[in-house]
């Protein structure tokens, strides 16, 4: 069989969860949309499903393959709902909806549902892409209990701009929050994964770790919180096959690599196909045999080039790790001018394997 493979550390995992409950003091709703950012949202909500306070995917769909999974914690609807007919089914199965739209409360105003709802009432508070205008806020928060279908309402918004630690946008977003909602006795829930880690002043009652769960650094920098996550996802594969050139050699699709001395290239069973993205110019780190090296040349479908010059001991069938606990996933990500959020996502083809439980 191909050799590619990526493990999932679930330990890993429950250790980023708690780290982000450790920081906060509040709970927390495991965000496993997008299949838990190509982890496996069944399995990983499993391995969470005895302490998380509930999760957060982006749509009913993802929400229903977790209920038919046996996961019976809350689930959020991070975009709510895309059509009113679907008001019914998150009322069959118990699922939370954000609103994020003044057509969304209307059909729920006109909704036939006999269950109350949990809503979650979204804010738009400077990132501009979905939620309701600040001064439409109250209104809407009076219309939603008014409207006789709705059982609990938490107040939210969403950072544009918390991975960046030294910008004063967050602080505007949390005024311009705190400004529309006063005078609503609520829960709120503001906090992602980079305010989680960087902004501990921010009152949260409900935080929303996403990428920290799989532990990669929302940052471009250092940051103190952040390195006490840890990787969740090893990408592996395994050497298939070793040759010697002479400098001045091409390597790979376009001749983008030329030998500049005598060089020993590895060849590894994972390309663009798998997800490892196809712009990982040469000099990406990886582990072979572990010991770490770099790409060379340009990445193929199905398979990509290593350099082995200074790694002697590897041989066809050596280890190869891609991005993990020895080589990041947003340097990985970093070097292809891309975030580690999409390369994960970016993840097909190769089996997921399951440690930890």
């Amino acid at each position: 069989m191909r050799p590619a493979r990526a493990l999932i550390d679930l330990q890993a995992l429950r250790h980023n969860y708690r780290l982000a409950r450790e920081l906060t003091g509040a709970k927390a709703l495991a965000v496993v949309k997008a299949d838990a950012y190509g982890h496996g949202a069944v399995r990983c909500a499993q391995a969470l499903q005895a302490e998380a306070d509930g999760f957060a995917v982006a749509c009913i769909e993802e929400a229903l393959e977790l209920r038919a999974a046996g996961i019976k914690a809350p689930v959020l609807l991070l975009e709510g709902f895309f059509e009113a007919s679907e008001l019914a089914l998150i009322a069959e199965h118990d699922l939370w909806c954000v609103v994020h739209s003044l057509w969304q409360l209307e059909a729920i105003e006109q909704s036939g549902v006999h269950k109350p709802l949990t809503l979650w009432l979204k804010m738009d508070t400077g990132m501009h892409r979905v939620g309701i205008h600040p001064k439409d806020y109250h209104s809407a928060y009076q219309r939603l209990l008014a409207s006789g279908k709705v059982a609990r309402i938490v107040l939210m918004s969403h950072f544009a701009r918390a991975d960046e630690l030294d910008v004063d946008a967050t602080a505007q977003q949390v005024a311009v929050f705190d400004a529309a909602r006063k005078g609503l006795a609520a829960e709120c829930s503001l906090r992602n994964s980079p305010a989680v880690l960087g902004w501990p002043a921010i009152k949260s009652d409900w935080v929303r770790p996403g990428i920290m769960l799989y532990g990669a650094s929302p940052f471009e920098v250092e940051q103190a919180q952040a390195s006490r996550l840890q990787p969740v996802m090893t990408l592996q594969s395994r050497i298939i096959s070793v040759r010697e050139l002479p400098a001045g050699e091409p390597v790979g699709y376009g001749a983008r690599f030329i030998s500049p001395r005598p060089t020993r290239v590895g060849v590894v069973a994972m390309g663009y196909a798998d997800g490892y993205p196809r712009h990982a110019p040469t000099g990406t780190p990886v582990v072979v045999a572990g010991k770490r090296t770099g790409l060379i040349g340009r990445v193929s479908m199905d398979m990509l080039c290593v350099d082995l010059t200074e790694v002697p001991e590897a041989t066809v069938g050596s280890p190869v790790e891609l991005w993990g606990k020895q080589v990041l996933a947003s340097d990985v990500a970093q070097q292809a001018d891309t975030i580690a959020y999409q390369i994960f996502c970016n993840l097909k083809r190769v089996p997921l394997e399951y440690i930890g439980e």
